[in-house]
């Protein structure tokens, strides 16, 4: 079932989802493995970054990819690498060798191709008792939501939501631009241990009040895992439902 935590504002938010990533970075490091993480870009995880990053060693070991890239270079204004490195990556000193970047200098069927390799080779894959291996399996996957009720680079009713093998996805016709994209499959998100994400504004409460509804291809985030899904909005973004 999902978990709905409303706050009072966009600061309360971003305080408590920096506290949610931090318990699931401990309790993964706890089992001594690798810890794996995928970043989202967006306005609202930026400030939950920004905290983070005051607490530099809890990411001493915890290697950082993301959920979906522009296809532009990474010093480029619409970058979501460079927006993670000014508000984590460098203030917090994580060395580069554990930072995954999408290359979406590359275009977006080699970056989506270069990153499912790096996925498959580095994240332990989801595996039910019988079956065969199956996507990588994040410890903890932090995004957002857009107004369409987009998740990471997966849009209303896009065919790529119906790819159930592919760990990465290269994005041609993306909505908003640009419209050249690499983005994590539907299949990696849903095998994420935990996915957290963050809402604020009253321009994202229809969003999230379809995200909470019946499952559905007009709405991506509503095809997420329920079961593994931590859902943190300020009271502007909240459903009425969930309201007072």
């Amino acid at each position: 079932m999902t978990r709905l935590t409303t706050c009072a504002d966009p600061e309360a938010v971003a305080l408590r989802a920096a506290d949610e990533v931090l318990r699931h970075v401990r309790a993964a490091r706890a089992d001594h493995r690798r810890v794996h993480v995928a970043l989202a870009g967006g306005r609202s995880p930026k400030h939950t970054y920004e905290l983070l990053a005051r607490t530099p060693q809890e990411w001493a070991e915890v290697q950082v990819w993301f959920a979906d890239e522009r296809c532009v270079g990474p010093e480029d204004d619409q970058s979501n690498y460079r927006m993670v490195a000014e508000s984590l990556l460098a203030p917090a000193r994580i060395a580069p060798e554990r930072v995954h970047r999408m290359e979406g200098e590359l275009g977006p069927e080699e970056g989506a191709r270069r990153y499912a390799r790096a996925l498959l080779a580095s994240v332990p894959r989801a595996r039910a008792p019988g079956q065969q291996a199956g996507p990588p399996a994040l410890d903890l996957a932090v995004l957002g939501i857009g107004e369409d009720g987009h998740v990471a680079s997966l849009f209303p009713d896009a065919p790529s939501l119906q790819d159930e093998a592919s760990a990465c996805l290269g994005v041609r016709d993306s909505p908003k631009p640009p419209p050249e994209r690499i983005t994590l499959g539907l299949p990696v998100l849903r095998a994420a241990q935990r996915c957290l994400l963050l809402a604020t504004g009253a321009e994202k409460t229809a969003a999230v009040a379809a995200m909470l509804a019946e499952p559905s291809p007009h709405v991506p985030a509503s095809l997420l895992a329920r079961e593994r899904l931590t859902v943190i909005v300020d009271d502007a973004a909240a459903p009425e439902a969930a309201r007072g």
